[in-house]
């Protein structure tokens, strides 16, 4: 058992560096929101249950001081890539959020965003909160997981990193996650357009009349309501996006 001892400690960092670097990006689990104990409780919570099964899979401990490094260097990227993936489908509600606001006349309001490190609008950081809420309330925390646990299969550790895929997945997944906010944002900025368009012949047919003033509060207003109207299916439709990203995220497509 003693000799076992530092053959089982080398597997055990090589989990945590891969199951580290998602579970730090990993929409739901690794919110900023969520305590960072909670959040390291859990990891070695995986790091104890995954041991076991993922072992006969993991190389042994190199002898040379560099192999060693390359080895955790390249789990710990595939794990953050591995994260990046996941966390593009949740932030897509967010940049869905932050068109919400610009269509809405809510852009203004700034508040932190730690999805975004940085200010972000009202409705992006409700759409943010309603995401990650989302996702540990229906369960789809769990496909990820599960995707990662594929990852050993799909990328085993030591072995060949395919950098011409990988950085096509990842093109892929940005593509598709401005594809989903933009679908999100469509009925709001529908609505914008026709508003501005309709105030545009307002101007036009009648000067003398005060249109910013009018706008302004009209514009919140009817947002506003527009946004209560559509919220349902909107959410609605990112799940379903959401759930069928994340299945695949764990297919390797």
């Amino acid at each position: 058992m003693l000799e076992a001892l530092p053959t089982l400690a080398f597997h055990a960092v090589l989990l945590l560096c891969r199951l580290g670097g998602a579970v730090m990006l990993l929409p739901g689990l690794g919110e900023q929101e969520v305590p960072m104990a909670i959040r390291l409780a859990l990891l070695l919570a995986l790091v104890a249950l995954l041991i076991a099964p993922l072992a006969p899979t993991l190389p042994p401990l190199p002898a040379e001081l560099g192999d060693l490094a390359r080895l955790l260097c390249g789990e710990i990227a595939i794990g953050l890539w591995f994260g990046v993936l996941a966390r593009l489908l949740s932030l897509a509600m967010a940049q869905a959020g932050q068109v919400v606001a610009l269509m809405t006349g809510l852009s203004s309001p700034l508040q932190t965003d730690p999805a975004f490190g940085a200010h972000s609008t009202a409705p992006g950081r409700l759409f943010s909160l309603m995401a990650a809420l989302l996702i540990l309330s229906t369960g789809l925390y769990a496909l990820p997981l599960q995707g990662l646990v594929r990852s050993y299969a799909l990328l085993p550790a030591g072995g060949p990193v395919p950098l011409g895929a990988t950085a096509e997945l990842l093109a892929q997944a940005v593509a598709d996650s401005l594809g989903i906010a933009l679908r999100l944002a469509a009925p709001l900025v529908l609505a914008g357009i026709t508003g501005n368009f309709a105030l545009a012949l307002l101007a036009r047919v009648a000067p003398q009349v005060q249109v910013y003033n009018l706008a302004a509060p009209a514009q919140i207003l009817a947002g506003l309501l527009l946004l209560m109207l559509v919220l349902p299916p909107l959410l609605e439709v990112w799940l379903a996006a959401s759930r069928e990203g994340f299945l695949a995220l764990g297919a390797g497509r």
